[in-house]
């Protein structure tokens, strides 16, 4: 159910659901309560019954520690990048990987991308 409510209403409400993830996330670690989640929910209107929830909850909290990943959340949601997306993404990597470190700073990332 939270999976066509998301594609239905695309990109901008995942965008927002992460910048709120992030402002409700205080030490940073990227991992979000069961109660900060149902918030996060009710606050972008994607409000789902109790019983989805829970099994929801489940799905996403796999290592049963009580707390969910953004990252997993993205990923439940959107699956695996298809090859061109992949792809494309490798490309842009390499692009910005230009001393071939492995590893790109945002100052080199800044060089390169103006988000304007």
């Amino acid at each position: 159910i939270l999976r066509e409510t998301l594609s239905k209403r695309g990109v901008r409400l995942i965008t927002g659901l992460g910048k709120y993830f992030r402002q409700v996330d205080k030490n940073r670690n990227g991992l979000l309560s069961q109660a900060d989640f149902k918030e996060a929910l009710k606050v972008f209107h994607l409000e789902i019954p109790e019983r989805d929830f829970e099994a929801l909850w489940l799905i996403l909290d796999d290592s049963e520690s009580d707390k969910v990943d953004y990252g997993e959340f993205t990923h439940a949601i959107f699956g695996e990048m298809n090859e061109y997306r992949k792809t494309f993404v490798r490309k842009a990597y390499m692009k910005l990987d230009f001393n071939k470190t492995g590893s790109v700073p945002v100052v080199d990332i800044r060089k390169c991308y103006c988000a304007k």
